[in-house]
């Protein structure tokens, strides 16, 4: 769909940017190499909660093509998957952090916890109160006397009808407590977005394939079929006799590639300044 509409509108602007795309290098910072390697995350999330706009780079077919005509060998002498890599391994993060921000709304409140706390030390002293009882109604019993016996054991059935009372509490403080209470939510712990456990399958089965939930599912998949060694590496500069070697690698303010490294992720505000191609002496980003 996002590649349809980029046709159209280089139609309707008389091919002016199928013209300015085709005349860049693969190793120009205006063209995405998230695109070149694999799926933009731009072109994920369109009309979804997650929409991150159009992408500010350049998404050429021809670009694409051109690299994916490449050797293995010559690709890593790019390093292009690499700002792919950390482009995945941004967007992903953010998503786990909302993940975790949006599960942390779910549990209870402080005063719902003291609830819990004393509920558990009310049934913890009943608990003891029926151990030492019927401890004390054997020794009673043994002793002959039958009296005090049973009014320890009266006391005993007393203090086990209370702790089932707090159990019985406790078990309805936990169903209905928290915001989760009666809605029984959770988070999608690949996209981020709120289920019911009440949900029909049809629910179920609209949020598992829809575009949002399958564009983390992508995402995610694309990052874990890296190899475990090149997640954990520093992108490495071009292995190349120099900047004239590279293509006409722009030295310039601006030349590395910032929207792989930098970008906050769905949801969140893009920035530049991610690791890249940069002149020789200029300080590294990343």
């Amino acid at each position: 769909m996002a590649a349809e509409q980029r046709k159209l509108l280089e139609q309707l602007m008389g091919g002016g940017m199928a013209s300015r795309s085709a005349q860049l290098p693969l190793t120009d910072p205006k063209v995405c190499r998230s695109y070149l390697c694999g799926t933009c995350p731009h072109d994920l999330f369109t009309n979804t909660k997650a929409d991150l706009g159009a992408c500010p780079r350049v998404h050429s077919e021809a670009l694409k093509a051109e690299w994916e005509a490449l050797s293995e060998q010559e690709r890593a002498r790019y390093g292009f998957e690499h700002d792919y890599l950390r482009d995945l391994q941004s967007r992903i993060e953010s998503c786990n952090r909302n993940i975790d921000t949006l599960q942390r709304r779910l549990e209870k409140t402080p005063d719902e916890v003291r609830q819990t706390n004393a509920l558990l030390k009310s049934i913890s002293d009943f608990g003891s109160t029926i151990a030492n009882g019927l401890l004390e109604v054997e020794i009673l019993a043994e002793c002959g006397e039958v009296g005090r016996a049973y009014d320890e054991y009266y006391k005993v059935r007393h203090a086990q009808a209370a702790k089932a009372d707090r159990e019985k509490e406790l078990k309805a403080l936990s169903e209905t407590s928290g915001p989760s209470g009666h809605q029984k939510l959770q988070v999608c712990d690949v996209c981020g977005a709120y289920l019911s456990r009440l949900d029909n399958d049809r629910r179920l089965a609209d949020h598992f394939f829809g575009k949002m939930h399958l564009g983390f599912a992508q995402m995610r998949k694309a990052y874990d079929a890296f190899p475990k060694e090149m997640r954990g590496r520093p992108r490495l500069p071009m292995q190349m006799g120099g900047d004239e070697d590279m293509g006409g690698v722009p030295t310039g303010p601006g030349g590395g590639y910032g929207d792989g490294g930098g970008g906050r992720g769905p949801g969140g505000p893009r920035s530049g300044g991610g690791g890249g191609y940069r002149p020789r002496g200029a300080r590294r980003g990343w």
